[in-house]
């Protein structure tokens, strides 16, 4: 998985009006090897960044994501759960599920510098409210890497299909969430998974277990806005992802889930 951002940056902090380092970056850069002022200029981690090639992209992460709903569904304690606490669960797991998905699918993906509003568009964008332009939603090429670290991290551990599946289980019983109404039911099905996957492992396997839950961590740590915008975004837009879930969550069973 590569980034795929050309280094380089103009009229940032690090550079003059013409495009030329600016006289205190080039002192203070002056024990850096020729060339590396501009490969490491900081600016080029806060560049906004787009999928390379989003139709083939956005097609495997909505696949990964219907699968994911789909094992969600399909786990009975889940269901028996009170209706306000399955919405919570899933609010709050559905990154790291789908990231696991990608991990298990091995989807990869590259990113490119995203284009530049119009000036046209900076205009009709300036007399809008905050409230209908989010700042700050465009994926950046310094989250973008932590994200590929996150997933080249578990690629590594080369996790079994049984792994996979008590991991997810581990994962969608969270009992620290807010608001749930049957937490402690949800913690005991936690446990269960976390024995269940402990048990998958050999007694010197043991550090494996902790790498394994440690990486899961990782996961949750990654941005819902993160994914959304960079996987999602293209196809449904401005539309709310948490409705989209819900909606997927409680579909009739044998209707066609959204696409």
């Amino acid at each position: 998985m590569s980034a795929g951002v050309d280094g380089g940056c103009e009229r940032c902090r690090c550079h003059g009006r013409d495009g030329h380092p600016a006289i205190l970056y080039t002192l203070l850069s002056q024990e850096l090897q020729p060339g590396a002022a501009r490969q490491r200029c900081p600016c080029r981690q806060r560049r906004a960044v787009c999928l390379r090639s989003p139709q083939l992209t956005c097609r495997a992460a909505s696949h990964v994501l219907l699968k994911t709903i789909s094992f969600v569904r399909n786990v009975a304690a889940f269901r028996l759960l009170p209706r306000e606490d399955q919405l919570l669960l899933l609010d709050s797991c559905w990154v790291p599920l789908f990231l696991l998905g990608l991990v298990q699918d091995v989807v990869t993906f590259e990113v490119t510098e995203a284009p530049a509003p119009s000036m046209l568009k900076k205009i009709l964008l300036s007399g809008q409210s905050k409230g209908q332009e989010p700042e700050g939603t465009q994926p950046t090429l310094a989250a973008v890497q932590r994200l590929q670290g996150c997933l080249n991290s578990f690629w590594r551990l080369d996790l079994s299909p049984s792994e996979f599946t008590y991991l997810r289980g581990a994962i969608l019983f969270n009992p620290d969430i807010p608001g749930l109404r049957a937490a402690p039911r949800i913690q005991s099905l936690q446990r269960e998974a976390q024995r269940a996957l402990r048990e998958l492992l050999r007694p010197e396997q043991q550090e494996r277990f902790s790498d394994i839950l440690r990486l899961s961590s990782s996961l949750g740590s990654v941005p819902a806005a993160l994914v959304t915008a960079l996987f999602f975004q293209p196809v449904i837009g401005g539309a709310a992802m948490g409705a989209l879930l819900a909606e997927m969550l409680f579909a009739v069973p044998g209707w066609p889930l959204p696409r």
